[in-house]
């Protein structure tokens, strides 16, 4: 496959970069809430559960769509799809502008939770389309890097800008950043040659799916794979924020200088292994090594902040290094496609994601759920020790995720 179509360095522009204008989307629903959710809550008066409960609407719908969308890659191309995705995000972006209460902020989020649902897979489809299968995890890697401009949009910026447009002006903006990457999509991706739509009817395309969900490694590795992008959905998209308020006590600008040098952290550990993965694929060393090896300092930097650390530096730090080791995900998710055929990576991946959203969608409910067992404090926000017992959760749901990938036989 490399050697048809144009260079690297055209394909690169064409397809691996408006496709990955889709995460930058992504990364403005997940990062923009962690930001904004806190002023939600003063203004609107909500509990860490409803807090918890608007943040799981996105990942419940983004989930839900996971394999569907994946199907639809598979037959359709990601330009086709990607497109229209982009637009619904556009949608519901728009529709959170609008909202005034915990429903109407429902709905808009569970609006863009499809809009955004594609993201990582539409590139991860358009890459194997278009690129040699061992650099699938250096170019989504690469993909992701610009895609995570998006998680510094919506920090340091979105705090900066909420003074003068407010928060609904925000969402307008991502609205129409939104539309500009359903027209570049649109205009810019291509198929690749030889490309044509499978004539297996959809209930032989179902059947396909079910060679993915019946394979015994899938569900070997997938849950240690997917938590590691479990641990990045939890705490970059909400809780993350209010750790740093609550536990930290940083105020609004550092609360989001911190979360912008968290989204540089999910940068730089997308490019380095990601690259790191399709070395060693090139080598002929089994690429799963790198999540084993990243859910392992994860289990370490969340003991750290089970005991809660103090200084603005040390914790900025440990956020960062957090982003980055968890940023290995979607090595991993390249690192299991590429044990099926190359028509099958939407479905892989997306079944992967499911498994990973899924999950999503019940921590941050259950995080909330576990903050309100504290008295609120005097300043709105949550007690410390309730924020201990919910990093505790998913410290112990990664270790257990682990070692299960990491059993003999």
């Amino acid at each position: 496959m490399s050697g048809i179509g144009p260079g690297t360095g055209v394909r690169f522009l064409r397809i691996t970069l408006p496709l990955a204008g889709m995460n930058f989307l992504t990364q403005c629903a997940r990062a923009g809430l962690a930001v904004v959710g806190p002023v939600l809550a003063v203004e609107y008066g909500f509990t860490a559960t409803e807090l918890g409960l608007l943040s799981a609407v996105l990942f419940a719908f983004y989930g839900l769509s996971q394999l569907p969308v994946g199907l639809a890659l598979d037959i359709f191309g990601p330009r086709r799809v990607q497109s229209v995705m982009a637009m619904t995000a556009a949608t519901g972006f728009l529709l959170f502008s609008f909202a005034d209460g915990l429903t109407g902020f429902a709905i808009a989020r569970a609006v863009t939770g499809v809009g955004v649902a594609a993201g990582l897979m539409g590139l991860m489809k358009g890459i194997s389309q278009w690129f040699p299968r061992t650099r699938l995890a250096a170019m989504t890697g690469i993909g992701l890097v610009v895609g995570g401009l998006g998680g510094l949009a919506a920090t340091t910026p979105v705090a900066a800008l909420m003074p003068v447009i407010g928060w609904r002006g925000v969402f307008v903006i991502f609205a129409g950043i939104a539309v500009a990457v359903a027209i570049w999509n649109g205009l810019s991706l291509r198929d690749p040659p030889g490309f044509r739509r499978p004539d297996r009817s959809l209930r032989a395309e179902i059947v396909l799916l079910g060679r993915v969900l019946t394979d015994r490694n899938f569900w070997r590795y997938t849950p240690m794979v997917a938590f590691l992008s479990v641990l990045n959905f939890t705490y970059q998209s909400l809780w993350a924020g209010p750790w740093l308020r609550d536990v930290a006590g940083l105020d609004t600008v550092a609360r989001a200088n911190t979360l912008a040098v968290y989204a540089m952290g999910m940068m730089l550990g997308s490019a380095v292994f990601g690259q790191l993965s399709s070395r060693l694929t090139e080598k002929g060393i089994r690429p799963i090594a790198v999540p084993a090896v990243c859910s392992v300092v994860l289990l370490a930097i969340q003991a750290f902040l089970v005991l809660e650390p103090v200084g603005r530096w040390q914790v900025t730090l440990l956020w960062m290094v957090f982003g980055a080791f968890a940023s290995s995900g979607p090595a991993g998710y390249a690192a299991i496609a590429n044990a099926f055929p190359a028509e099958l990576t939407g479905r892989v991946t997306t079944a992967i994601n499911a498994t990973m959203l899924a999950t999503v969608f019940v921590l941050q409910y259950a995080i909330g759920w576990i903050l309100d067992q504290w008295p609120r404090t005097a300043s709105g926000g949550w007690d410390a020790q309730g924020y201990a017992w919910a990093v505790g959760l998913t410290l112990g749901l990664q270790a257990l995720a682990t070692a299960w990938a990491l059993r003999r036989g």
